[in-house]
């Protein structure tokens, strides 16, 4: 639950560039989109409405729209709601109020009362999120049983009767405020807070969607209750139903639960506050303790449904992409910056468009600033050039192609055109991509990036004002006028996750020295995905050598024999390669260019000299920008005191000092030795999953891999935990909102051990259940301490190095609570134990999760490389979920008692001790 926010992310067309902002890539069932598919049976008050690849709207008499998207390409359904309402909406004093109520809809209603934990049992992946002009709420699980009834039940009941009670106000608002706080920790997110309310005047963009802070503690729950009954209602949200489901049965589920809700007979409130054109140039500073320089331009811009709003996101992509961008080249490779970012923030009213540079602390910001207005403000004098569309078109449509590949991310994509006024938008916005003009481009960026109208300073006085004026935009009707969709045929087939499946379609062989796993299968958009491990080294000739062999696996994909670092991103971009230069995915078509471009990479980089020094100075300043954040110094601390290891040794926790020392240190020929006496494919593993022909895969592997030999000695370096006494540090950190604590326990513990599968369950009740745990439940739900937080358990498959971890944010002067906390639950599940239906909503909820992973075509390939390496199979997956299915509540209790000892805890916790004395 969370309100969307920008974190240096790509620029993309607004009306398309939702549905990149998700990745997950699954395996596939049988589905194909076409005319020909039967439209269901419509029940009584339902009428039908558009429909675009794939995807149908129906409308209902009380208003509400329906989107469903029947796709059969994995055994998943995602529900959707979106309500037309976000910060946009809220009046004066009820800043982060939308997101607020956000919160308050998962505290159940009088048939689903305790939703976080029907959540849990059913083993559902869910969300809700707040923006400017909208929120949403949506879970993702397995299709069959009642699972889809059920949540059309249930949301169809918290669209109007939820509690929206005081009492969870109580609790919750702390929560918010925690959130809240831990924004504040963040520079970038403190400045982007500053460039929103100095570059409006009146319009509630000017606000962040989390809110005011007084606005979140004062709130008042009739206001809240106010807001919920006017804007939550049918005819101001949209239904989505997509993945694999009847749809004609879904449809009169859908008019038993949401057709039962009375059309509203309130008006909705009319919004007319239009924000008057800037009438110059701002500037503003932050001064706040860090350890980053950031530079923020800001410029506004039309509406997304604005002619202009796409041309404008060609110029962001132009601009702000890595390491083709011209702000890269300008900034980054010139050693001025050390990264470069641009994006829009638009929505249905005029937004920000925002260019910006992170500089090293102690370098003058004043020449970043003056070369990043130059940049922006005197594109429309350099058109882009042919080569620059091309590479914004392809980027464009290569993500847009491989989101509408997966109905889960299509769905939750739709929000943001929904938005809009009309999901319609995302398909007319992706079909004129080709069209969009360097000219139009260039036009564009003249209109709206002037002095006037930027936003970086203080007002200023002139007498000559260079203004920008916004123009209306088209309605969505207007637009789509003469839109004709097209029609698509892909297909996928019926594919059953289960181990024995996997196992029965897997081909298991040898290439070279590789040992290689290949799963085929037919996939919607042909997607298939690559896992590569490879081995090297030992203990002895390592030692010395992590900072080398970092660095060189960094520098791989920074130039090669053939390419330089712009010319291999596009070539990879080509090949609809995404990912890493190990685990990637592309599709059928490309996956032969692909493996053979992997292994050039892999065999001849050219290591750059600038390159080179590019990487040393992002590590450094990576490094120092962490230098005062709680979580990294309280995580980095309890690293140092567990580590066992002198320094030198592969397996030593460097220290931050150690680590920028080394770095200043690194040599470019040590990183070009170290290529070359280690680099090699005599130790590995490989898997493909998905789309692809495996005579056509073995032969790219054998000819590319199959004999390049490692030169050096290969020996697994082994681990084991250092013996600890229980240990207690506190880290000051002046002037952060937000404190985190961390603590553990070493383990005597592999995954082959009789006690493994016990302690995984326990672990899912205390603290790794999601929202619905012992953990969150305490510090969240009762006690409003901690926004996140949760417990791990890390398990080896050959050492004997396991380790109990927990963690959590919360306000510093609440962090004597939150640890007491912790100690009395961890207490109570020692002395007490788990109960039999914790137990048994474990099971269920792990299992269920285990079986979606397997539909995901990576997290496959993952498991076959872990596998290979450990001379497992599926098999072993099979017998573990046996052994989870087969535990009894006596069984998890004695092996929580037995492995974790609340007295052997180690603590960290890391905050400004100052806050609340």
């Amino acid at each position: 639950m969370n309100p969307r926010t920008n974190s240096f992310p790509p620029a993309l067309p607004h009306r398309v560039k939702a549905v990149l902002l998700l990745s997950c890539f699954s395996l596939t069932v049988s589905f194909t989109v076409s005319a020909s598919i039967a439209a269901p049976a419509l029940p009584a008050g339902v009428v039908k409405g558009p429909s675009i690849e794939g995807i149908t709207e129906y409308r209902l008499a009380n208003g509400l729209k329906v989107l469903l998207f029947p796709d059969s390409s994995k055994p998943t359904v995602t529900v959707n709601v979106t309500y037309l309402v976000g910060s946009r909406h809220e009046n004066y004093g009820e800043t982060g109020m939308a997101h607020l109520l956000e919160h308050l809809m998962f505290k159940g209603a009088p048939k689903n009362r305790n939703i976080p934990q029907q959540f849990a049992e059913r083993g559902m992946d869910f969300n809700g999120t707040t923006s400017m002009d909208r929120t949403n709420y949506y879970e993702v699980f397995p299709a069959g049983g009642d699972n889809l009834q059920w949540a059309l039940s249930m949301e169809a009941e918290r669209m109007t009767k939820s509690f929206i009670a005081a009492k969870d106000l109580a609790s919750e608002m702390t929560v918010v405020r925690n959130e809240y706080e831990s924004g504040e920790n963040s520079p970038f997110s403190v400045l982007m807070k500053r460039m929103e309310s100095v570059a409006y005047d009146w319009h509630s963009y000017g606000r962040s969607t989390i809110g005011n802070r007084s606005d979140i503690e004062n709130v008042r729950i009739e206001n809240l209750q106010a807001f919920y009954r006017t804007w939550y209602q049918p005819d101001n949200a949209v239904l989505l139903v997509a993945g694999k489901f009847d749809p004609a049965q879904t449809l009169a589920w859908i008019g038993k639960t949401f057709g039962a809700i009375p059309k509203p007979k309130r008006k909705l409130p009319p919004f007319w506050t239009v924000e008057p054109v800037q009438d110059g140039d701002r500037q503003f500073t932050v001064r706040r303790k860090g350890d980053v320089q950031i530079v923020m331009l800001g410029y506004k811009v039309p509406s997304g449904l604005h002619a202009d709003a796409d041309p404008l996101s060609f110029m962001s992509q132009i601009e702000g992409d890595q390491p083709n961008g011209r702000l890269h080249k300008l900034l980054v490779e010139t050693g001025k910056a050390a990264q470069v970012f641009s994006y829009g923030q638009t929505g249905y009213a005029p937004g920000l468009q925002l260019f910006g540079a992170v500089v090293k602390a102690g370098q003058p910001v004043e020449p970043v600033r003056d070369a990043l207005i130059e940049a922006v403000e005197g594109f429309a004098k350099q058109p882009p050039t042919p080569e620059e569309m091309e590479r914004t078109q392809r980027t464009f449509a290569n993500g847009i192609e491989k989101a509408l590949n997966d109905p889960q991310q299509v769905g939750v994509a739709l929000s943001e055109q929904i938005a809009l006024g009309d999901w319609r938008l995302l398909f007319q916005g992706r079909d004129n991509l080709p069209a969009i003009t360097s000219k139009q481009v260039a036009e564009a960026a003249g209109r709206y990036f002037k002095r006037d109208n930027r936003t970086v300073g203080l007002f200023l006085p002139d007498d000559a004002p260079q203004r920008a004026v916004i123009g209306d935009a088209p309605a969505p009707a207007e637009i789509l006028k003469d839109y004709k969709p097209r029609e698509s045929t892909l297909t996928s087939e019926n594919f059953e996750p289960s181990q024995d499946n996997i196992m029965a379609r897997t081909e298991l062989k040898k290439i070279g020295a590789l040992k290689a796993a290949l799963l085929p299968k037919k996939n919607r958009g042909e997607a298939v995905s690559v896992n590569l491990r490879l081995h090297w080294g030992d203990e002895k000739n390592q030692f010395g050598k992590a900072l080398v062999s970092a660095a060189t696996g960094e520098m791989l994909t920074r130039g090669t024999s053939r390419y330089t670092r712009a010319q291999l991103a596009d070539a990879m971009s080509k090949l609809k390669m995404s990912g890493g230069l190990y685990r990637f995915d592309t599709t059928r078509e490309h996956l032969d260019g692909a493996l053979r471009l992997m292994a050039h990479v892999l065999k001849e980089p050219s290591f750059p000299e600038s390159e080179f020094e590019q990487m040393r100075q992002q590590w450094i300043v990576g490094i120092e920008a962490n230098r005062n954040e709680p979580p990294a110094l309280a995580s980095q601390a309890l690293d140092e005191y567990f580590d066992k290891w002198p320094k030198g040794d592969p397996r030593h926790v460097m220290t931050v000092d150690e680590q920028l020392e080394g770095i200043k240190a690194l040599k470019l020929d040590d990183i070009k030795a170290y290529h070359r006496e280690f680099y090699g494919a005599s130790h590995g593993e490989l898997a493909i999953v998905g789309d692809f022909d495996k005579d056509a895969a073995t032969k790219a592997v054998a000819e590319t891999l199959g004999d390049w030999e490692t030169k050096a000695n290969y020996a697994r370096i082994p681990d084991e935990n250092a013996d600890k006494p229980a240990v207690r540090k506190v880290i000051v950190t002046p002037d952060k909102e937000n404190g985190f604590y961390t603590a553990r326990v070493n383990l005597d513990l592999r995954s082959d051990d009789a006690d493994h599968p016990a302690l995984e369950l326990a672990n899912f009740i205390f603290g790794d259940g999601g929202l619905k745990s012992r953990l969150m439940d305490r510090i969240r739900q009762k006690d409003g301490l901690s926004y996140g937080g949760g417990s791990s358990l890390y398990v080896g498959d050959i050492d004997r190095a396991a380790h109990f971890s927990i963690s959590a944010i919360a306000a510093p002067q609440n962090l004597p609570k939150l640890e007491a906390a912790v100690r009395e639950e961890l207490a109570r599940a020692v002395k007490e134990g788990f109960t039999a239906a914790e137990v048994a909503g474990a099971k269920s909820g792990l299992l269920q999760q285990r079986l979606q992973n397997r539909s995901k075509d990576d997290v496959v390939a993952g498991a076959w490389t872990n596998f290979l390496y450990l001379d497992r199979t599926f098999e072993w997956s099979k017998q573990h979920e046996q052994k989870l299915q087969r535990l009894t509540v006596e069984q998890v209790n004695a092996a929580f008692r037995r492995h974790v000892d609340p007295s052997k805890l180690a603590v960290v916790v890391a905050g400004d001790t100052g806050k609340g004395k």
